[in-house]
C-alpha cells in the first residue's frame, strides 16, 4: 500500500464528494458542541468532564457516520440520505465510543510516558472504526481486526498517519488566516466556536477517506503475500 496513493484517492473523492460528506460533519459537530454547552449549563465543572468525554466520543461517531456515507458512495454514487447514514451508525453507538476512548487512552499514555508506544497504538488501531461499522466487529474484536490489517503494512500505514497530520497542519494553517480575516468582527469566544466548527467539518471527512480507503486495499490484499517487515 502506498501512502501517497491513498491520499490522492482521497482528494480525488474529497472533490467529488465533498457535498455529501460535509453536511454530515457540520451536522454531527454542530450537535456534539451544543450538548456539551448544554452539559455544561446544566452540571457545571461534572458536565465539563462529561462532556470532554462525549466529545472524545463524537469523533469517533462522526467517523463512523463518515465510513457508512464513504462505503456508499464507493460506486460513484450516493444512495443513502443523511438521515438513513446516521441511524445507521445508532446502533453501533455505544461500540464506537469504548473503542475511542479505550484508543485515545491508551495512545495518549503511550505518547506521554515513552513516544514510541503511542505511535505504535496509533498505526495499529488506526482501522478501529472501520472494523466496527463495516464488518460489525466488537470491542476487542476492533482492535483485534485493525491489528491483523496493520500486520505487514505497518510502515505503509504509519506513513500514512504522518503524512495525512502534515496536511492538515498545513490546511489549517491557511484556514486559520483566512478564518481569522472573515470572523474578525465576532466576539472571541465566537470566534473560536466557529473556526473550530468550520476546520473540523472541512478536515474530519478528508481523514476519514484517507483511513477508510486505506482498510479497503490492505482488506483486498489480505491473502497477498508482504514482503514488508511488521510494526
Amino acid at each position: 500500500m502506498s501512502a501517497t496513493d491513498v491520499l490522492g484517492e482521497a482528494w480525488e473523492q474529497y472533490g467529488r464528494h465533498w457535498r455529501r460528506l460535509l453536511p454530515i460533519a457540520l451536522l454531527v459537530y454542530v450537535l456534539l458542541s451544543l450538548f456539551s454547552l448544554f452539559l455544561v449549563a446544566l452540571l457545571g465543572w461534572l458536565g465539563a468532564i462529561a462532556s470532554a468525554f462525549v466529545s472524545l466520543a463524537g469523533v469517533f461517531w462522526l467517523q463512523g457516520a463518515l465510513v457508512v456515507a464513504i462505503e456508499d458512495i464507493r460506486d460513484g454514487r450516493a444512495d443513502l440520505s443523511l438521515g438513513e447514514t446516521l441511524a445507521r451508525v445508532r446502533p453501533r453507538m455505544n461500540t464506537l465510543g469504548v473503542v475511542g476512548i479505550l484508543a485515545a487512552i491508551g495512545i495518549a499514555i503511550g505518547l506521554v510516558l515513552f513516544l514510541v508506544p503511542g505511535l505504535l497504538f496509533a498505526t495499529w488501531w488506526i482501522f478501529i472504526v472501520p472494523a466496527v461499522m463495516l464488518e460489525g466487529r466488537g470491542v476487542l474484536e476492533a482492535f483485534g481486526r485493525s491489528r491483523q490489517l496493520v500486520r505487514g503494512h505497518g510502515w505503509s500505514v504509519f506513513a500514512l498517519i504522518v503524512l495525512t497530520f502534515l496536511i492538515l497542519i498545513a490546511a489549517g494553517i491557511v484556514v486559520g488566516i483566512v478564518l481569522a480575516i472573515v470572523l474578525a468582527p465576532l466576539d472571541d469566544s465566537l470566534q473560536r466556536y466557529l473556526a473550530n466548527v468550520v476546520s473540523n467539518t472541512l478536515f474530519a471527512p478528508f481523514v476519514a477517506l484517507a483511513f477508510t480507503l486505506a482498510y479497503y486495499r490492505l482488506r483486498e490484499s489480505e491473502a497477498v503475500p508482504v514482503a514488508e517487515p511488521a510494526v
